[in-house]
């Protein structure tokens, strides 16, 4: 008998719980959105996204929620509108009591930046852009070169990641410079040549190649010897001979983010300038070999 008053007590709870459960919801649907509440969820100190802003950016697409039942609000809609914008990766939106709507968003967080002509924007992790200009600046990898959707910036993701992910390699990569999908240029902080990787494929063994350069070919035949290393190619690195040293100096204003120098001004020499020059070099040493059979020809006849 005191078992089944005692299930009878706790069916009731629960049908009291449901019941305020179901009341608070058809209460809380039924009434008016009076306040919005924006939490920035990454934001740090260089935080771009403001709360006015995200309210801003919710007014320029036309959704309006001020004085709308809180029944009648859209959360997936809403959310799927944020994300529209450039400058956020997600957004939650909460519906809590009293008419109050909470959204909470992620700004965007930029893995390296893109030069592009005279444009420049950022990437994150999704291939997101968002255009830089002179309110953010934010210390990523810099990368210049023409995307396209056959050919979007992401295909550069693993490849950043892995220099970023090595101390070594993060502190000898300055730049990326994307010629075409076949001739990714790395600008090294060691002034005086580039390093051909060829795409952005098989890049652990590239890099493995390029260590065992620096380390046994590079302090033997001179820092300044050669303009362009290629590992590109598979079991083999290819060194183009610098044609005469020269000597760049790079002026940028430290407060001008926008001003980049272009992979050419970087280049002292090229391919085409040193292959002239070996083949006059064997054609030079092809006269002299002949010259000197004539001599011995000469010599026999006299003798």
């Amino acid at each position: 008998m005191k078992r089944l008053i005692q299930n009878i007590i706790l069916a009731v709870l629960a049908i009291l719980l449901v019941v305020g459960i179901v009341w608070a919801r058809n209460r809380s649907q039924g009434e008016v959105c009076s306040q919005i509440d924006v939490e920035i969820v990454n934001a740090d100190s260089t935080s771009f996204v403001t709360p006015q802003g995200v309210l801003d950016e919710l007014q320029s697409q036309g959704v309006k929620l001020v004085g709308k039942r809180m029944g009648s609000i859209d959360a997936s809609e809403i959310e799927e509108a944020l994300k529209l914008s450039p400058y956020l990766e997600s957004a939650d939106i909460v519906k809590c009591q009293n008419g109050r709507l909470l959204i909470r968003v992620s700004q965007l967080v930029p893995i390296f930046r893109v030069f592009d002509g005279e444009s420049s924007y950022y990437v994150n992790r999704s291939g997101k852009h968002m255009s830089a200009n002179v309110y953010y600046h934010s210390d990523v990898p810099v990368v210049q070169g023409h995307f396209t959707r056959k050919y979007p910036a992401t295909r550069l993701l693993p490849l950043i990641n892995y220099v970023e992910n090595d101390s070594l390699l993060h502190s000898l990569v300055s730049m990326y410079c994307v010629k075409d999908t076949n001739n990714i240029i790395i600008v090294p902080n060691i002034s005086g040549h580039v390093v051909n990787i060829g795409n952005a494929q098989g890049f652990e063994n590239k890099f493995a190649k390029l260590r065992l350069f620096y380390d046994q070919v590079m302090p033997k035949r001179g820092w300044n010897t050669y303009d362009t290393i290629s590992v590109k190619w598979s079991h083999q690195v290819v060194a183009t001979r610098r044609v005469k040293a020269v000597q760049q100096v790079i002026e940028e204003d430290p407060e001008d983010d926008e001003q980049f120098p272009d992979i050419e001004t970087l280049t002292p020499g090229s391919a085409a300038t040193a292959k002239k020059e070996q083949e006059q070099e064997a054609a030079a040493a092809a006269t002299a070999t002949e010259s000197s059979a004539n001599d011995k020809d000469k010599n026999k006849k006299q003798n």
